[in-house]
């Protein structure tokens, strides 16, 4: 894969079906080899699934759409940072330590973020 942004040219479809290739290969390599992510995408299936079933209204889809798709996007960049980081040393580095651990702290601060959203939403219509 070219990373030299001056190769780049003008709008090309073939160029933009291969960005979404790697997008999609990148989502489905993340999905498969990163535990966390396999667990985010299970309760994103119950949460979506659940507001199918309690008719959630259209503001509450809004919600639970922007928290599902931050933390699965965080993810996936806490997931391309641990491979940089892994890519610059094979070594063990207290600084590559902490740009892991904030990464994933990023994520787990959006997930409680999440939960909080669902049950604002959703606690009132499952005990009302």
């Amino acid at each position: 894969m070219n990373t030299d942004y001056r190769d780049k040219r003008p709008f090309k479809a073939k160029g933009v079906r291969q960005s979404f290739s790697y997008a999609f290969e990148g989502i489905k390599h993340t999905i498969m080899t990163e535990r966390n992510m396999r667990i985010h995408m299970w309760i994103s299936i119950l949460v979506i699934g659940t507001g199918f079933v309690l008719k959630i209204t259209a503001l509450e889809w809004l919600f639970v759409l922007i928290a599902v798709g931050g933390v699965i996007s965080l993810e996936l960049i806490n997931t391309a940072l641990e491979r940089l980081v892994d890519l610059a040393t094979g070594d063990y580095h207290p600084l590559a330590k902490q740009a892991k651990d904030v990464a994933a702290g990023a994520v787990m601060v959006y997930a409680l973020l999440s939960i909080i959203i669902g049950l604002i939403i959703f606690l009132p219509k499952l005990i009302g």
